[in-house]
């Protein structure tokens, strides 16, 4: 009997810890996977989504003939056409693949935290990737058009509203009813950007308070932006600002920028160069943008150096420019040596801003002592190699057309839209293959609107990206148009970035077999010009390369694609899965040009909404 009853108590207390322990099991797996996978329902890689595409090919499948890959076209085969593609969970609305923290948190990727590597871009192998269209939240609307957009979007377009708290007393933004207000604050500038810009053109002298000094400072770098109100308010200066934030604890800022129609890009200042050449910017801004500028022997400060343009500004709106406590004043002596080992001079300091000015020469660098930090770069490092290259902490000199000139040699603007650049030449082009390079894109571009013009107007497009904008001539023939062009040149082809830039327009270098750091539904129009036969070369695969521009397409948006007639033909045999329909002449539109036969061919992607949002939307 005793025995009987010890057994009896050893299974009660067996059987205590086995619901203990599952418990526990239970309590880790809700915690644990609500913080880490909470954005992510379906695991990277994961069988339940059908594999299309070369990208996707498995071993065995690896062994078929080559030219059965090149697009499906070969022989009249329809390969692999879907009639549909999967759509993604409802909780990948805001999906963006290469910056995307569930994938670092699956891979287990060692990151060194401490210098931002976890927010640059880790982009997944073509095993791991989603193929699946990118639904739009519960309840989307068509964005509000420009200008009105500037100042309030729809909440259901971007349904996060812990920035209108957190920012409560900074006026960045405001929740009314179903939409998002801007009030134009910052963290800085809580009574509005407008009169923070007058007080930095006034700082510098600039005649009427007008920024843009006479159409000499026309592109300027918003590091840390959050919604991007300085970037939103300049443009009425006709100042292009390229705004920049990562994807951070204020993870949905440049979500919210381009809903508004204000240029903006994910990055970071962490241990790779900025996508953007030497020489690029009149004027960089940080207004309490929580950058450490001293750590690495000042490392992201001589990459801000490394963008400016001869006689360049850096606006600082920070404690360290003013505050009085021991910890800020030892940051400004520090700064304020280290900026002026690298040469740069102070040319305003008042309340709590200060501008410093980059020279104009090399002379100053010249007359350095042996030895002084930070030292110049070596003379075999390419200023404007700005793709996947690690920064370092060393002075970016002149070349010595701009140490001659005493500047860039830069017409001021509208005139250096048209006007061709000094640094034309680095590419052995002449004035009259820039000429007629803006003429034929001229035409061009009025021969896209003839097609659109039955399905546009005025204010119907915002946000527009040149995939492979060359010398940036299809931008600047959208002068006249109310719209800003992202213009993307791609990363193995001539630098002919910095061209754009000089034009007084911004963008920036890209690989397009990786997917593009931005959110879902942020453009309105893509122009692809010979992208899938480029990527085609490299064997990439078609179909991502569709479901991405898919992913940053807005719905109503807008295709062009430029290309040969069997790039088209494929493209025609997904608009059913994208949900795409053809705009204009069904069956495209043939143009000669230099380098040979082109195909224009325009779509438009419908809205379509899952379920679970029609019954928002209900």
């Amino acid at each position: 009997m005793t025995r009987g009853r010890s057994d009896e108590a050893q299974k009660k207390r067996l059987l205590t810890s086995v619901c203990v322990v599952a418990l526990f099991l239970v309590f880790l797996y809700v915690y644990y996977g609500s913080k880490n996978t909470g954005e992510s329902a379906i695991e990277y890689g994961s069988r339940s989504l059908r594999k299309l595409g070369s990208s996707y090919l498995g071993a065995e499948e690896d062994k078929q003939d080559e030219s059965s890959i090149k697009f499906g076209l070969d022989d009249g085969e329809d390969g692999i056409t879907p009639k549909s593609f999967p759509v993604c969970d409802d909780r990948h609305s805001e999906l963006i693949p290469c910056l995307d923290r569930n994938l670092i948190y699956q891979t287990r990727m060692k990151l060194d935290l401490s210098v931002m590597e976890h927010y640059e871009r880790h982009c997944p192998l073509p095993e791991r990737r989603f193929n699946c269209l990118i639904p739009p939240p519960p309840g989307y609307k068509i964005p509000i058009k420009w200008p009105k957009s500037r100042d309030e979007v729809w909440q259901a377009n971007i349904p996060h509203t812990h920035l209108a708290h957190e920012k409560s007393d900074q006026n960045w933004m405001v929740v009314k009813g179903d939409k998002i207000n801007f009030p134009g604050g910052g963290t800085h500038f809580h009574y509005g950007a407008d009169k923070y810009i007058a007080l930095i053109a006034d700082m510098l002298n600039f005649s009427n308070s007008n920024l843009n000094n006479d159409g000499n400072l026309r592109t300027v770098f918003d590091v840390g932006c959050g919604v991007a109100s300085f970037g939103g308010y300049l443009l009425s200066s006709d100042i292009m600002a390229m705004s920049l934030a990562p994807n951070d604890v204020h993870q949905n800022q440049i979500q919210f920028a381009l809903e508004r129609g204000i240029p903006a890009y994910l990055g970071v200042l962490g241990t790779k160069r900025l996508p953007y050449p030497s020489r690029s910017f009149e004027l960089a801004h940080c207004s309490r943008c929580r950058i450490d500028w001293l750590q690495r022997d000042g490392i992201l400060l001589l990459e801000l150096d490394r963008v400016l343009r001869p006689g360049g500004y850096f606006a600082y709106s920070s404690p360290e420019a003013y505050a009085q406590d021991e910890e800020d004043l030892r940051i400004w002596r520090e700064m304020s040596a280290l900026v002026e080992r690298m040469c740069w001079r102070i040319a305003s300091k008042k309340n709590q801003t200060v501008i410093w000015q980059k020279p104009l020469t090399n002379d100053c660098y010249l007359e350095r002592e042996a030895g002084v930090l930070p030292p110049m770069c070596r003379s075999d490092d390419d200023p404007d190699a700005a793709w996947g290259v690690n920064m370092e902490a060393c002075i970016t000199p002149y070349s010595d057309h701009d140490h001659k000139s005493r500047g860039s040699g830069l017409a001021p603007w509208p005139a250096r839209l048209t006007s061709p650049p000094p640094r034309l030449a680095d590419f052995g082009y002449s004035s009259e293959m820039f000429e007629k390079d803006t003429e034929l894109w001229r035409q061009r571009v009025d021969n896209y609107w003839n097609i659109l013009s039955p399905k546009i107007r005025s204010d119907t497009l915002r946000n527009v990206m040149d995939m492979k904008a060359h010398l940036g001539s299809f931008a600047a023939a959208l002068k006249d148009k109310d719209v800003w062009v992202m213009n993307a040149v791609p990363e193995d082809g001539p630098k002919t970035l910095k061209i754009v830039y000089d034009r007084g327009l911004i963008g920036t270098v890209h690989n397009w077999c990786e997917a593009f750091s931005t959110y879902p539904r942020t453009y309105d129009l893509l122009h692809a010009w010979t992208i899938f036969s480029d990527i085609e070369k490299k064997g990439c695969s078609g179909e991502d390369l569709l479901l991405e521009m898919d992913r940053i397409l807005r719905p109503s948006g807008f295709v062009i694609i430029r290309d040969n007639k069997s790039v088209i033909e494929f493209v025609k045999k997904y608009l059913s899965a994208l949900h795409w329909e053809a705009v204009g002449p069904t069956d495209s539109i043939s143009e000669s040009s230099q380098d040979g036969d082109e195909v224009v061919f325009v779509v438009q992607k419908k809205l379509w909404l899952t379920s679970e949002s029609f019954r928002d939307a209900e």
